[in-house]
């Protein structure tokens, strides 16, 4: 019989691969959010845009997006070249929720409405987090980043 490990790693081979990426011309700015879901042998691109926003807000959006089509709680593969989103919902956001959303130096944590939808669509899959460096050839983070920008061509039209 198969170990713990081994379910997991086997659950995780069927998971959802998520690539996420937010761009923004100025900060703040025009902005979009891409993401690049692909599934068995199926594939779906989000993309979408505001008007004034910053970049860390087109991060956080994209997964958000991507998070809010799945159907039912599944394994998920994040892939983010945003180390604040990765670090924010792996590390920081335990103490920022023990200390009522502030930050260590008690001020109001920036984007709080937005790390708390996020928190609510983690609690409901399985996800694992993988940071990939931006700009660096990864297919998948391209494809993201290419996403954002036609999000941001959207608002600027």
């Amino acid at each position: 019989m198969a170990d713990f490990g081994e379910k997991v790693q086997s659950k995780m081979s069927d998971a959802v691969v998520i690539y996420t990426d937010g761009a923004c011309k100025g900060n703040p700015g025009p902005g979009g959010w891409g993401a690049w879901l692909r599934w068995g042998g199926h594939e779906k691109e989000l993309f979408g845009g505001e008007a004034l926003t910053t970049n860390n807000r087109m991060e956080l959006t994209a997964v958000i997006e991507a998070l809010s089509t799945l159907k039912r709680p599944t394994p998920v593969a994040i892939y983010t070249d945003s180390e604040y989103v990765k670090n924010g919902i792996t590390s920081w956001i335990k103490n920022w929720k023990a200390r009522g959303w502030r930050t260590a130096d008690n001020k109001p944590v920036k984007n709080q409405e937005l790390w708390q939808k996020l928190d609510g669509l983690v609690a409901q899959h399985q996800v694992q987090w993988h940071w990939v460096r931006g700009h660096a050839g990864d297919p998948g983070n391209e494809r993201a980043d290419q996403l954002a920008n036609r999000g941001v061509e959207t608002v600027r039209r």
